[in-house]
């Protein structure tokens, strides 16, 4: 089992050097010669160092139930090849791989064959390979072992940076002839509005109650599409919304009024912002697919996300923040068959009545005013989600009996005492 961040790091490197080696050896036998698979120049693939680390950390408690290994580990390897998948085309603007000519495939970026391999893939690193190689690892003076990190890091990123540059240099340079072209026609249509410019100008001042009017359709909305700014305002509004919905549904179920917040300060409940905007960034381009396969998506998205959710916040803080042992069919109390069915109907009603709804209010927003008020809101909240990781962390510390070292300790000691966290977070537990 894998135990520390310098474990980690070397499983990072370890099966990103050997995804590169299996990409190799599979263009080797197709292609009949030595071709280099990797986006990077050096011998290594991040992104099965990426989805090694991702199964080193959330799955070692399913090695009990082998069905679930394998499954879990489908999961998370093939959400971090779908996401990869969907980042570099969106940055780069190439398709790095396409499973497109297989069957069960999503839009060419995971299929069902390829998963079921990382599954079984999987199952061998939790049983077998993580337990070797960290035995190796370990073998190596801690020192010398954490310059090689520190030197191999240092090259990834320089490596990454090249490699990234020269790709848009590229697309840059097979440009360059419509480019050209381009600039004559802009250059042509801006000697044409300079002098129509001069003319408004001199119409105006001579007549003063002359209103230039704008085509509205030609005019730029506010978070059009499903940009940045569109996500991070489903972001917010998510967020507020989850914790109302939540704090409503624990009323009707318990009878109590407890908070659901996520923050210290303020409703918003981070978990369900985080899910709105991945699930529509996710299911933005499949919208207009069937309610079946948006609810069968959602279920699974879904069920993932809040096991990956529980594990992160139990490592980070020490404290499960809820627990669905006592429900029928869950899966070590992080999830449950029946909130995965509610997933699934929320991602429906999602994409299909609330989402469009909502785009539609953000972008009647004006262009300028909905970026200032959207920053300014993102930065609050970034603020607001720093203070309670420290005040959260803290309160982990003082449960072990540790004491406070400096001003900052001190501060959260006296402004988020236990009494003030444990009736925020109610259905905080320490973890075990």
């Amino acid at each position: 089992m894998v135990n520390t961040i310098y474990e980690l790091a070397w499983i990072f490197f370890i099966y990103s050097f050997i995804g590169w080696c299996g990409e190799v050896i599979v263009a080797a036998v197709n292609r009949h010669k030595f071709v280099n698979r990797g986006f990077i120049a050096g011998p290594l693939c991040p992104i099965y160092g990426t989805g090694a680390v991702a199964v080193a950390v959330f799955l070692p408690e399913l090695k009990e139930n082998l069905i679930f290994l394998f499954i879990g580990g489908m999961i998370v390897t093939s959400f971090v090849e779908y996401i990869t998948g969907r980042l570099m085309e969106k940055i780069l603007h190439k398709k790095w791989w396409d499973y497109s000519d297989q069957k069960f495939h999503l839009d060419g970026y995971i299929c069902l064959r390829v998963s079921a391999l990382w599954g079984v893939c999987s199952v061998l690193m939790i049983y077998f390979l993580n337990p070797f190689f960290c035995g190796l690892v370990n073998m190596i003076p801690r020192l010398i072992g954490e310059v090689i990190l520190w030197v191999l890091l240092g090259l990834l990123i320089a490596d990454g940076l090249g490699s990234g540059i020269a790709v848009l240099e590229l697309k840059r340079k097979k440009g360059r002839i419509e480019q050209i072209t381009e600039e004559l026609q802009k250059t042509s249509k801006f000697l044409e509005n300079a002098l129509t410019k001069r003319i408004q100008k001199r119409l105006v001042k001579a007549f003063p109650n002359i209103e230039t009017e704008k085509d509205a359709e030609q005019e730029e909305k506010f978070a059009e599409g499903c940009g940045f700014f569109k996500l991070a305002s489903l972001f917010i509004i998510g967020a507020f919304i989850g914790d109302i919905v939540e704090t409503i549904f624990c009323l009707i179920t318990t009878g109590r009024l407890m908070s659901r917040s996520s923050l210290v300060f303020g409703q918003f409940s981070i978990v369900w912002g985080i899910a709105c905007a991945l699930l529509t960034w996710i299911l933005y381009r499949y919208r207009d697919k069937s309610n079946w396969f948006i609810f069968l998506f959602g279920t699974i998205l879904g069920g993932a996300y809040e096991y990956i959710c529980s594990v992160f916040t139990e490592i980070a803080f020490g404290t499960v923040f809820w627990d669905y042992s006592k429900i029928p069919f869950n899966l070590g109390g992080r999830i449950n068959l029946l909130y995965c069915f509610f997933w699934g109907f929320a991602a429906v009603i999602w994409m299909k009545a609330v989402y469009p709804f909502l785009s539609r209010q953000i972008e009647r927003l004006p262009k300028k005013a909905g970026r200032i008020i959207c920053s300014l809101l993102l930065v609050v909240l970034t603020a607001d989600m720093a203070l309670s990781f420290a005040a959260l962390a803290r309160y982990g510390e003082r449960q072990e009996g540790k004491e406070g070292n400096g001003i900052i300790a001190e501060k959260l000691d006296e402004y988020f005492p236990d009494q003030f966290i444990e009736k925020r977070y109610e259905n905080l537990k320490i973890a075990k």
